[in-house]
């Protein structure tokens, strides 16, 4: 059965669940559809449907105090420690302007209506105003006696007003007309955290840390009514007429035969330090609703942990209530009413914005639609995979949860159980979403829990007091209300230092726990009686499973190594090695012929157990990999470690080989193409199709038969005009290569030429990693060069040489007007010659007529004597 199963080759990470907010500033889109949140120096766009980050845009080096959107979501202004005002286009998210304005940072901002004013509150006490497209200050105030905490525009863009509120317990209102303050409104005791102005203008309210909402007059800036609200607030919202919060308080008032709410009373939200939703009226102060319980309150046996709202804001559209938290969560909230007709807030979505540690987790129900997460906080967390937001979180622990893990049992409900630092175990229902029972006997923290995997009716714990507890499920119904006391079927003291991981065999029969004394052990169950002891590893162990179909067990180690024992005699049969660092989890898939690691190198390794031969490494993470998750259903991988990353992963093989089929068969077409196209003499479809291919040797003996055409240059040239920026940048790669042979460095210069006439040098090393490129051409281009101009200074000097010794005749190949020029030359020197010809011949005869003169005188006169002797 083992070699009939197609073996796995790839995973692909589909989803990724990444730390988008690390609290502090953010905003929300006109529409709600995505938000702008601050984590640490960086700014990050996030749809709200699914908590991906969309893009994300680089700070300064410095934390973000201060997010503002335009009205149209065009512009996004933000500003840091820095003090610099930066303005972003989000289309481009290129900064477009920056500038400094206050001496120390900015703590809010507000954007007029018409978008053409921004206003910066400072903690240097200081309210200005800017002109947006210009980048100057319009307005200077001076006033406030502590930080400006909070700033608003009046709503009506014809009423030039701003509001600011500080830690000096005042709300002062500017005129922008006068530039003076019009207002000082002082009936807060502490910081005003927020204002919200009613529908018609004309009312003002005011929130502050002095657990009050003050509602003023904006006729005569006197304050109307004092709300006591009992808790320190961050926020009040308005919502509208229209809005289903106000429809649904109406009926809801009109049911239960309440007075009925006049139109001229304000009703309005308000959230602080108690981490509830209330909602008021103006009408007597009256409180209208009351959430029940808080999601975010945890009571702590030492001291009551309290993490309430930092921030509200109603949501464009009637979409509900957006709250934001101290531990970095956005809960979205609607009004509805229940079946008895009272009314309820209903959690619709709860986005993480930063896990921290991830400890644990695994794939809950039955078709491991959801996944459960243990982080360094008190709750355990359930995320709906589809749309990666928190459904629903378990409260209850009083310490961190370390580890987890899920079944189904025959019932058909998903049970979760739990350990945490508390030294306690807890059992969880999901589908009332409750803790049913918890186990309390261990003293020290639980590290490890496993389920049983056939009967699935108990489960067994490891902790850090060295003790295998094995708990009983026996008498527990979902129908009970009160929360069940778990009793311990056996306990053994197992190992001399910490345990980290425990499992139990596929039939219930054994239980194997690994431990930092650097041994595995397996226990027989139900009365944990010692069977084998695995001895080999050199560091402590992490993770310990047994094999689906052997009998065999897997184990990782901090020694780098993992291993496969027998269960028989504790033999090893078998040693991986490959990570460089710590191998923290473990775990079989495909039937046991295959397992996935994972460690504190921050990899993912897909193994093969028969040749030992690892197929794949990932490296998506960029901590320590803590937690490993497994569907048994699907082998769907889920990863997370000390990045606060959630990684999910698809098995591709079956995707890869279609994929790979698909571009082969798409290639011989493709590649007969090419082929019609080179017969057909069409060169510029021909190279488009190589560079399409990735065929550089193809491409090379394209340019090298246009560079033996007599029209090159242009042909070349037409090629290549078509070209897009990363085919050119492909294309310079090819040329550095073919550059550095001497045999193809011809075509290599012939081709670079004409790319360096088609684009110009600048636009050519502003290309990404164009440098690299540049650094392989230009050497080997010197030393082409070099031999060229050697070479041709050569034959200067055998020209010159053969010239001297007339071996070789003048150059014929000249131009029709030279030759004729030379021609009239010789034609001339032709005649010249003639005459000096004729003129040395009639020279050399009148000397010889003279020589002969001289020799009759020179006879005649020795022949005088002769005869005068005679």
């Amino acid at each position: 059965m083992a070699s009939a199963l197609s073996l796995k080759t790839n995973y692909t990470c589909v989803q990724s669940l990444r730390q988008f907010y690390s609290g502090g500033p953010y905003a929300l889109s006109s529409d709600a559809s995505f938000l702008v949140c601050a984590c640490a120096d960086t700014i990050n766009i996030v749809d709200s449907s699914n908590a991906s980050i969309k893009s994300t845009i680089q700070g300064d080096s410095e934390p973000v105090t201060a997010l503002l959107l335009t009205p149209d979501d065009h512009f996004l202004f933000s500003a840091s420690h820095t003090r610099q005002i930066r303005v972003w286009d989000l289309s481009s998210l290129k900064c477009l302007r920056s500038w400094k304005g206050h001496e120390g940072p900015v703590m809010r901002m507000a954007c007029h209506a018409s978008g053409g004013l921004l206003a910066t509150a400072g903690a240097d006490k200081k309210v200005q105003v800017w002109d947006v497209d210009g980048g100057f200050c319009t307005h200077y105030f001076k006033g406030h006696k502590g930080v400006v905490t909070t700033i608003l525009f009046h709503p009506d863009p014809n009423r030039l007003i701003l509001f600011s509120g500080g830690d000096d317990a005042t709300v002062r209102v500017w005129s922008l007309t006068s530039k003076k303050c019009v207002a000082t409104l002082e009936k807060h005791q502490s910081t005003v955290t927020s204002m919200a102005i009613s529908e018609d203008g004309w009312t003002l309210l005011t929130a502050g840390r002095d657990k009050v909402v003050n509602i003023w007059n904006l006729h005569d800036y006197s304050c109307v009514t004092t709300v006591p609200t009992y808790e320190a607030l961050e926020a009040v919202c308005l919502f509208d007429s229209a809005s289903p919060f106000s429809s649904c308080l109406s009926s809801f008032t009109q049911k239960h035969g309440k007075k009925k709410i006049s139109s001229s009373f304000i009703q309005f939200i308000t959230v602080g330090e108690r981490g509830i939703v209330r909602i008021w009226s103006s009408d007597g102060a009256v409180l209208l609703f009351e959430q029940k319980s808080s999601d975010l309150t945890v009571s702590s046996d030492k001291e009551e942990v309290k993490r309430g709202f930092t921030s509200a804001v109603m949501l464009p559209l009637g979409q509900g209530l957006l709250c934001a938290t101290a531990d970095q969560q956005f809960l979205i909230y609607d009004l509805a009413k229940d079946a008895d007709h009272s009314l309820n807030l209903v959690l619709r979505k709860r986005l993480i914005g930063y896990n921290e540690e991830i400890a644990d987790m695994k794939f809950l129900g039955e078709e491991e639609k959801f996944l459960a997460v243990a982080t360094s906080v008190e709750q355990v967390r359930v995320y709906d995979l589809a749309s990666m937001s928190c459904s629903y979180v378990l409260t209850g622990h009083t310490d961190v949860v370390l580890c987890l893990d899920t079944c189904v049992p025959s019932s058909g409900n998903s049970l979760i159980v739990t350990g945490s630092k508390d030294n306690t175990v807890r059992l969880w229902e999901s589908r009332s979403r409750r803790c049913i029972g918890v186990g309390i006997g261990h003293m020290g923290a639980v590290g490890a829990v496993a389920f049983s995997k056939k009967n699935r009716n108990f489960f067994v714990s490891a902790s850090s007091d060295r003790t295998l507890k094995v708990w009983s499920l026996d008498g527990i119904s979902d129908d009970i209300e009160e929360v069940y006391s778990l009793k311990a079927k056996a306990v053994v003291a197992a190992h001399d230092k910490d345990i980290n991981s425990v499992a139990i065999a596929p039939n219930d029969s054994l239980v194997c726990s690994g431990s930092q004394d650097r041994t595995a052990c397996i226990w027989r169950l139900p009365d944990l009686v010692s069977m084998v002891v695995l001895k080999g590893h050199k560091r402590g162990i992490w993770s310990v499973e047994f094999s689906p179909v052997d009998q065999c067990v897997i184990t990782a180690s901090g020694d780098k190594t993992i291993k496969i024992w027998a269960i028989s005699d504790g033999s090893c049969l078998k040693t991986f090695e490959g990570h460089t660092s710590s191998v923290i989890r473990a775990s079989f898939v495909t039937r046991g012929t295959q397992f996935v690691s994972c460690g504190a190198d921050g990899l993912v390794k897909l193994w093969t157990v028969k040749t030992n031969e690892c197929l794949a490494t990932y490296d998506q993470h960029e901590d320590k990999i803590w937690a490993l998750a497994i569907g048994k259903q699907t082998e769907m991988l889920a990863t997370g470690g000390g990045d606060a990353v959630i990684n999910l992963w698809h098995d591709s093989t079956a995707a890869d080989k279609e994929e790979a089929f698909r571009k082969e068969e798409e290639g011989v077409l493709r590649g007969q193409e090419l082929e019609n196209a080179v017969l057909d003499a069409d060169y510029t479809r021909a190279i488009q199709l190589a560079f399409e291919l990735r065929r550089p040797h193809k491409l090379f003996e394209l340019f090298s038969e246009l560079g033996r055409r007599t029209d090159a240059n242009v042909e070349i040239e037409k090629a290549l005009t078509p070209l897009g920026k990363e085919e050119l940048h492909l294309l310079l790669e090819y040329i550095r290569e073919w550059n550095t042979k001497p045999k193809l460095c011809h075509t290599a210069q012939c081709v670079l030429y004409r790319v360096f006439s088609i684009l110009p040098p600048t636009e050519i090393v502003e290309m990404k990693g164009m440098g690299e490129v540049l650094e392989g051409l230009i050497p080997y281009s010197q030393r082409h060069f070099s031999r060229i101009d050697r070479l041709e200074r050569s034959t200067y000097l055998l020209d010159y040489a053969l010239t001297g010794m007339s071996v070789i005749e003048p150059e014929k190949k000249e131009t029709e007007s030279r030759q004729a020029e030379e021609e009239e030359r010789s034609s001339e020197q032709d005649k010249m010659e003639t005459k000096d010809m004729s003129r040395k011949k009639r020279k050399s005869h009148k000397s010889q007529d003279r020589k002969q003169k001289k020799t009759k005188v020179a006879y005649i006169s020795a022949a005088a004597p002769i005869s005068t002797r005679a």
